[in-house]
């Protein structure tokens, strides 16, 4: 192979793979997104669940519960923001390893996201469950 043909098939590798890490980072960013989505809507379950408790002796017990999924919601919120971010940043980024860098930032606050959707979720059946032991 020539030295110029050899230059444009490394040329095309690194085009490639920028691409792939700009794809990769955007889609981490939508699955934090419905992952805050999800945490959000957890949180509102749990708290209709603490007020649907409210006055009963496990009262206390779904408010907390409530507390702590909107705190995981809170947090899945910001993760989908710093997902967000991240690919923004790994489709600006001047050079396949930025962009590398970028989506595997982006993985990372995907993760964050999806635990947090996981504790909202067990936070609101922690709330329904403290609901209907009050109400028995």
């Amino acid at each position: 192979m020539s030295l110029n043909k050899t230059l444009l098939a490394l040329a095309l590798g690194l085009a490639l793979t920028a691409c792939t890490n700009k794809d990769q980072a955007a889609n981490a960013a939508s699955d934090a997104q419905e992952s805050a989505a999800d945490a959000t809507q957890a949180a509102a379950d749990a708290n209709a669940a603490a007020a649907d408790a409210a006055g009963t002796p496990t009262g206390d017990a779904a408010a907390v519960a409530a507390d702590a999924a909107a705190n995981a919601a809170a947090t899945a919120t910001d993760a989908a923001a710093a997902a967000g971010d991240a690919a923004a940043q790994a489709g600006a980024a001047g050079t396949s390893e930025g962009a590398d860098m970028k989506a595997d930032a982006a993985e990372v606050a995907e993760d964050v996201a999806d635990s947090a959707e996981n504790a909202a979720e067990q936070a609101r059946d922690d709330a329904a469950h403290a609901a209907d032991a009050g109400k028995h």
